[in-house]
């Protein structure tokens, strides 16, 4: 009884967490340029623009039907909990990146693209472990509130990347 409840709350939250990070970074490019000390805009760094933003969303958009059948294979909860840990492993290295200039930026990506495999994990079982967990009747309610918080973590991004990109 409890364990659909559980469920619940931990694919809320990965799911808010994922979504958030699709759109965070779009308001802060600006600080994180300025951070790494390149100019993005400047002739031969457009692609470092550019992949800094689709980078996550290539992947995991690529990636989620795959995750998914490798969750029904090997287990949904398995590859759901290792993309929590894929997705906050490549966050804290983000925060970490020693380097500047292109090299930093080279790293960045590579890590938001890390952290894309790991979104792609979350995004794919949620929902399967949502429909297994609750009943034909609460399954709707389940999937509402999973998807609201998928809704409400693009907004939250945008505002979280704003605030964050003030904040040196």
């Amino acid at each position: 009884m409890a364990y659909k409840w559980i469920a619940l709350s931990n694919t809320t939250l990965g799911i808010l967490l994922a979504t958030v990070n699709q759109s965070i970074v779009i308001i802060s490019l600006p600080a994180i340029f300025r951070g790494i000390g390149l100019n993005p805009l400047a002739p031969g760094n457009t692609s470092y623009l550019l992949w800094m933003l689709m980078g996550y969303l290539l992947v995991s958009a690529v990636l989620v039907v795959t995750l998914g059948r490798l969750g029904d294979m090997l287990g949904r909860v398995k590859i759901y909990n290792l993309g929590f840990v894929v997705f906050t492993v490549a966050a804290i290295l983000l925060s970490a990146v020693p380097f500047s200039g292109s090299a930093g930026a080279i790293w960045l990506i590579g890590f938001r693209i890390v952290q894309g495999v790991g979104g792609a994990m979350l995004m794919a079982n949620s929902t399967a472990i949502l429909t297994d967990a609750f009943s034909p009747s609460e399954r709707g309610m389940a999937l509402g509130i999973n998807q609201v918080a998928a809704l409400a973590g693009s907004f939250i991004g945008l505002v979280a990347g704003g605030l964050l990109s003030q904040w040196d």
